[in-house]
């Protein structure tokens, strides 16, 4: 009695708590075309979860349409209310397979209905016949491109304009408005301005500075003959007392030394920011005037140029003035760029902002398995027993032979491999089969097994294992094992975590097995995996 009450016990959660799924269908009986609406409920507890399959085609019938799920709670309990739209374009008699549902990760089967197709009969003396219609404009599948591309085109222009705009400016000449007959006419007149201007006074000491030097400078170059605006206050010190001595002009130590202590107390007051106090600034500016007349005074009336540094004087402004382009053409360049860089920055941003970061890297920078999931699919059979699958590319049938240890290939057949990819990959997925010569009694937890441990000669490790059963749409009974695993390459020295399933089916005498590897966390490389699991059709070992 006690042994009776255990295995009552035991058995009674299965039967409280087991799960059902409902079928039922609109009508058994359409015409050729129209749609078959297949309805699936489940009666579940609050915390299950519930996944119904997502496959295009139920048997023989077609899934045109697959509606959201109704959901009705009933207390405790919800009851989940999924439907079909199913159709056939040949008349016939038909049996809509029974269809798996997974309720907390095992299989419920739905209940399997027969269902006819019958001609459409069509009166041709009674019906009226009309011409064939026109083609139909479609959307493009490539997608908004276009709209892309002239943003890009426009991004591209206003570059091209800026840089021309920049270019524009630069080239044009500075235009004085005062015309002076001599260069210390221009000097004495600018000295005075700039005093009416009354600039350190206001605390613009810096503008002052600037301005004070630039008609000194400017003076010397134009009366001199020296590239004193380019040059640095030691360059500009050293030319003038080397011009002095050439031009043979009678100018004291003092003038030269004065005139270097104003150019560095500006260089001071511009780039170090020192401020100096008021009779500084007036000994200053007494120091640049009297420097001024004491040059033009030491210039004499008629002077012979010597050759020598004229040449020097005509190079160094040559020098000056190809400087001074290829400092103009590196602004425009820079400038250019800048906006441009600018503006494809703001564009991406608008992106991320309102697409999302995975957006502009799976469309921008590319993504492997996108490609896959979004390319042409192919449906074929593979091997013997045969599986026929849908996947991205066609696989490629590999020799298998040279896996298998002696032992083992005297058991066997036939045995035939076909693949796209590897483990080391971003995706890959493999299908094999095998018939053994005489009777064997398979288990596929065992097979699993040896499988996985194959990988690791091909630079698997940190294998996690999870089995559970699989059952196909036909009702074909197997094992599924999945998790993640390491997949190490030795060659480029790198490891990648990926996600991989395996499903082995053993029936009459044969072993068929599906494994599909891609990234761990790769959302299309998931939705790869799904579409092909649910694509599976097997066949019987001949």
């Amino acid at each position: 009695m006690k042994i009776k009450l255990y295995i009552l016990f035991l058995l009674l959660p299965t039967s409280l708590f087991a799960q059902k799924v409902t079928t039922s269908i609109d009508s058994t009986k359409k015409k050729i075309g129209a749609e078959f609406k297949l309805t699936l409920k489940t009666d579940v507890d609050t915390f299950s979860k519930v996944k119904f399959p997502n496959a295009k085609f139920f048997g023989s019938l077609e899934v045109i349409q697959s509606y959201k799920i109704d959901t009705v709670r009933n207390g405790a309990r919800y009851e989940l209310i999924k439907k079909y739209g199913l159709t056939q374009f040949d008349s016939g008699k038909y049996t809509i397979p029974r269809i798996p549902v997974l309720i907390n990760g095992k299989p419920s089967f739905s209940d399997s209905i027969k269902v006819e197709v019958n001609d459409v009969k069509v009166d041709t003396l009674k019906q009226k016949m009309y011409d064939i219609k026109d083609i139909a404009v479609v959307d493009s599948p490539i997608g908004n491109w276009w709209i892309y591309l002239l943003i890009l085109i426009a991004i591209g222009v206003i570059g091209y304009y800026a840089y021309k705009f920049i270019k524009h400016r630069q080239s044009q000449p500075t235009v004085e408005e005062i015309v002076f007959k001599t260069p210390i006419e221009k000097a004495t007149t600018l000295l005075q301005q700039l005093e009416s201007k009354e600039l350190w006074q206001k605390g613009e000491i810096k503008s002052y500075y600037s301005e004070l030097t630039d008609i000194a400078r400017n003076y010397i170059e134009e009366e001199i003959n020296i590239p004193a605006m380019e040059s640095t206050t030691s360059e500009l010190i050293e030319g003038l007392r080397k011009a002095a001595k050439q031009k043979k002009l009678k100018l004291s130590n003092e003038t030269v030394d004065n005139l270097e202590k104003v150019l560095k107390q500006a260089d001071l007051v511009k780039f170090a920011k020192v401020k100096p106090l008021d009779y500084e600034i007036e000994e200053d500016k007494k120091r640049i005037s009297n420097s001024i007349v004491t040059i033009h005074k030491s210039i004499p009336e008629v002077v012979e140029e010597n050759d020598e540094l004229q040449l020097w004087n005509e190079q160094q402004k040559e020098l000056a003035r190809l400087q001074k382009l290829k400092k103009q053409k590196r602004v425009r360049i820079i400038s250019t760029v800048g906006i441009v860089l600018g503006m494809l920055l703001l564009f991406v941003l608008g992106l991320i902002y309102f697409k999302g970061f995975d957006y502009v890297k799976d469309n921008f920078i590319g993504h492997p398995t996108k490609d896959l999931v979004e390319g042409e699919w192919v449906f074929s059979e593979y091997g013997n027993p045969g599986i026929k699958i849908e996947t991205p590319k066609v696989l490629k049938r590999m020799d298998a032979s040279k896996s298998l240890p002696k032992d083992a290939a005297a058991l066997i057949k036939d045995m035939q491999l076909f693949e796209y990819g590897s483990i080391l990959e971003n995706f890959n997925i493999a299908v094999s089969t095998l018939s053994y010569k005489q009777e064997v009694q398979l288990d596929l937890d065992k097979a699993a097994e040896a499988f996985l441990k194959s990988l690791e000669s091909q630079g698997a490790q940190n294998i996690i294992v999870k089995t559970e059963n699989f059952d196909t749409q036909q009702g074909i009974k197997g094992k599924k094992a999945y998790g993640t695993m390491t997949a190490l390459d030795k060659i480029k020295g790198k490891s990648t975590k990926m996600y991989y399933e395996l499903l082995l089916f053993g029936q009459n005498n044969g072993l068929q097995q599906i494994l599909i590897v891609h990234q761990e966390g790769d959302k299309y490389g998931q939705q790869i995996g799904e579409r092909i699991l649910n694509s599976v059709e097997l066949k019987m070992a001949q």
